[in-house]
């Protein structure tokens, strides 16, 4: 592969119409199996939302309500209010007249000093030469991500690689974008790219989201993200995801929780 950084960039793009909608193309290798990746799509809607300002997205709220194909999409945003501090906006993507996922977006300048406190999850920088390089293992075939993003897995969090299904659904990873640097857009990314911590449950197929809250708190430094993904309850087939996103410099760039359903 050739010209990342602008593969990530053109994989995102939206061509406005000049009447609060836009026009896109959702790309097949921000897919997993035959579905666009859901954090994909957050980064997609949050660049039309920015779209005419120098604003940054500082949270978003999204519902997923039925799976896009790869393709042609229209994506609508709705100014809901421009404020000195943020600007809430609506952004709604659309495929085929059906919505496909309806988004709150909370507008702002990212923070720029050092955090006066935080409480940040104790993990390597970079991942140790044992991590599983998702793009080498037989994930690759529908995790077609691994083609864009350089994602590696923490073994020892990942007992379900080794048979072991009676483990704690919890997951430890690093992942950045091949040939580029991380920045928000791409920390959106990965509040979302884990696969569901079930799988240490042995509970394993899709599992899409229902409903996805991610907070945006730090532009990212170059260098690997950390991943510490956590599960506070699995309820019949309803279970949650937390994942706390940490730059190489120990600064938390992005927090999401998911609401999602086991297959």
């Amino acid at each position: 592969m050739t010209d990342l950084p602008d593969l990530f960039s053109a994989a995102t793009a939206v061509r406005s119409l000049g009447d609060g909608s836009s026009v896109a193309d959702l790309h097949p290798d921000w897919s997993v199996g035959d579905r666009p990746h859901g954090g994909y799509l957050l980064a997609m809607m949050a660049r039309a939302a920015t779209e005419g300002t120098d604003l940054a997205p500082l949270a978003v709220s999204a519902q997923f309500l039925r799976s896009p194909q790869t393709g042609p999409v229209l994506v609508r945003t709705e100014t809901l209010k421009t404020g000195r501090t943020v600007t809430v906006r609506r952004t709604t993507l659309e495929q085929r007249g059906q919505v496909c996922v309806d988004t709150t977006i909370t507008l702002g300048r990212v923070p720029v000093e050092e955090p006066a406190w935080s409480d940040v999850p104790d993990m390597p920088v970079n991942p140790p030469a044992e991590a599983l390089d998702l793009s080498t293992s037989d994930a690759v075939k529908f995790y077609n991500l691994a083609r864009t993003c350089d994602v590696r897995l923490d073994r020892a969090s990942a007992g379900f690689l080794d048979g072991d299904v009676d483990q704690p659904p919890r997951l430890r990873l690093w992942a950045r974008p091949r040939g580029a640097q991380p920045d928000v857009l791409f920390s959106l990314v990965a509040g979302d790219l884990t696969m569901p911590v079930t799988f240490n449950m042995g509970r394993f197929g899709w599992s899409p989201t229902v409903q996805l809250t991610a907070l945006l708190r730090a532009r990212p430094a170059n260098g690997w993200l950390r991943l510490v993904v956590d599960c506070r309850s699995v309820h019949g087939r309803w279970f949650d995801e937390d994942t706390t996103v940490i730059d190489s410099t120990g600064r938390i760039v992005c927090q999401a929780r998911q609401l999602a359903i086991s297959a």
